[in-house]
């Protein structure tokens, strides 16, 4: 695993690691693998051992509560809750936030999601600690958005790029102009940022940059203006890793590993789920930065099944958990493209036999689970069937 910062010396990753390792999930992990704690010098020594899936983690995960009382739990689909790290900016956002041009003092627009999920305090966490006011708009009332964005003049915005599309529109069509609008700088995730989107959001907002991080990791990578793709975040060891193998590698896809070496929830090895790629140089070698970190292309991709929808990931296991607790529906599947640089999501839903009476109440149902299970909302539409076994079709494109 390619060692990127240079903190990451050999006794402090070492002294670091032994501290971490003391964590049961991580102890059993090394336990199976026959990585002994006193071998392990740097992150290289690490890859005897399996990347480890999410899935895993949390089956090797003990209970949220065993530890010191965390500040805030979160669940995601499955239920799974994890609790958040300790400390100031627990998730390391604030590197990115400064990058992109956060000063102290900012005021910083967060339309992140602060409910159940951990995206909204990721950020309000970053930004607080970095001295800057936050408002913690989350996502609906635009409006109202809109109008404390004018009223405030915030300075920043976090969110998803189409999402901030979106406040732009607005603003523009109740009296505003490109001029006035006084964002200055937007850190967007969560969801691609093709080119053409870019480029309508840099009509209002001077700074705009892309970055990638996870519920369980925070920021992996962020674009720093300095270089092609996004630089890896201090503090973070990445790999990307052979899909089958799990052996870091230098060129072509594979999936993003990350480590980070803490004492409570270390991740060690873990496998996002996400196909990236290394920016390669003219000779065909990963391409650094000035401190030797590594630059990721991007998100290319899903390992596995699931989609990311509105920022929200959508794996068929949910699916068929909403439609068994739908008695009168035999069957869902989603279909997902994009229109206006925005998702548009139809559910295609087949009625149990003997309620096609009843059709309009069963759509009416089935849309209601979807917002409070999957928590986004969808047309929903009756049929008769489909072809395929597919349950998500994803008929994006990102150019």
């Amino acid at each position: 695993m390619h060692v990127d910062h240079a903190a990451a010396t050999t006794g402090d990753f070492a002294s670091a690691f032994a501290r971490a390792a003391a964590d049961p999930g991580l102890r059993a992990r090394l336990d199976a693998a026959g990585v002994r704690t006193e071998e392990v010098r740097s992150p290289a020594d690490l890859d005897a051992l399996p990347v480890q899936s999410k899935d895993e983690m949390v089956a090797q995960r003990s209970h949220v509560l065993s530890g010191p009382a965390p500040a805030r739990i979160f669940q995601s689909p499955g239920p799974i809750y994890e609790a958040q790290p300790a400390g100031e900016d627990p998730w390391r956002w604030g590197e990115a936030l400064a990058s992109a041009g956060m000063r102290a003092g900012d005021v910083v627009i967060n339309c992140f999601g602060y409910h159940l999920s951990p995206a909204g305090a990721m950020f309000d966490e970053a930004i607080t600690a970095f001295g800057a006011t936050v408002v913690p708009a989350g996502i609906g009332s635009q409006q109202l958005q809109v109008d404390a964005i004018r009223d405030l003049q915030v300075r920043g915005y976090v969110g998803l790029p189409s999402y901030l599309k979106a406040l732009i529109d607005l603003h523009l069509s109740t009296g505003g102009t490109e001029e006035d609008f006084p964002v200055e700088f937007a850190l967007v995730t969560a969801e691609p940022l093709p080119p053409s989107l870019r480029a309508e959001l840099e009509r209002c907002v001077p700074i705009v940059r892309m970055a990638y991080g996870s519920a369980e990791a925070g920021l992996i990578s962020y674009e720093d203006g300095e270089g092609p793709g996004m630089v890896q975040g201090a503090g973070i060891v990445v790999a990307v890793c052979g899909i089958r193998t799990g052996e870091p590698r230098d060129a072509g896809e594979g999936e993003v590993g990350v480590s980070l070496v803490r004492e409570t929830a270390p991740l060690v090895r873990f496998g996002t789920g996400d196909l990236s790629a290394w920016v390669l140089d003219d000779s065909g070698a990963p391409m650094t930065d000035s401190a030797g970190r590594r630059r990721l292309v991007g998100v290319l991709g899903r390992v596995g099944q699931a989609v990311k929808v509105r920022g929200m990931f959508l794996h068929p296991a949910q699916i068929r958990t909403v439609v068994s607790s739908l008695p009168r529906v035999a069957a869902l599947r989603f279909v997902i493209d994009r229109e206006q640089h925005r998702d548009a999501v139809v559910c295609e839903a087949v009625p149990a036999a003997g309620d096609a009476e009843s059709a309009e109440a069963v759509l009416a149902e089935v849309a209601e689970r979807i917002r409070t299970q999957l928590r986004f909302r969808a047309e929903v539409r009756a049929v008769e069937a489909w072809e395929g076994d597919e349950l998500i079709v994803d008929r994006r494109t990102w150019d």
